[in-house]
């Protein structure tokens, strides 16, 4: 019975640097059947993630529009937030992994207990985590069924 991310983590994740383009993280996503990659520096350090959500601009319309303001006094007050609009416009336009990734992702020890891990799954609502060492080089990556499995076990 598995306790600890170690016994249940990949230990050899794929990972794309901040300069992949996007195309090629499409094409590993698809190749390797994943959901999400980290994003690693020169040194292996975790710098970021990219998921299946970050290719999607969501947007119930289907396209990007302007937020909704009225003109008021001679200014413009945005009646959305004009960060959201800056987000998608950034992924719209995405290049590299680093345009896509989510930075500062969450991240696990592989000696943090699994319960624990699971429950940082749970409330991030992240399907996986990088796992890092104590200088923040990636050396495995657990999934939200790699912990299910475990906590079923135990």
């Amino acid at each position: 019975m598995a306790e600890r991310v170690r016994e249940v983590m990949d230990p050899n994740p794929v990972a794309v640097s901040p300069d992949t383009p996007v195309a090629d993280v499409i094409r590993i996503l698809r190749q390797h059947g994943l959901q999400g990659v980290p994003v690693v520096d020169a040194d292996r350090r975790v710098v970021g993630i990219v998921t299946e959500s970050d290719l999607v601009i969501p947007d119930p319309e289907g396209d990007l529009h302007l937020p909704h303001y009225l003109e008021l006094f001679g200014g413009i007050v945005f009646l959305e937030p004009f960060k959201r609009f800056e987000e998608k416009l950034r992924k719209a336009f995405a290049q590299r992994a680093s345009d896509l990734m989510t930075p500062n992702p969450d991240t696990v020890r592989p000696d943090t207990p699994v319960a624990e891990a699971a429950r940082l799954v749970h409330r991030s609502g992240h399907n996986r985590l990088p796992v890092v060492d104590e200088d923040g080089r990636l050396v495995g990556v657990v999934t939200r069924v790699d912990l299910l499995g475990a906590l079923v076990e135990s």
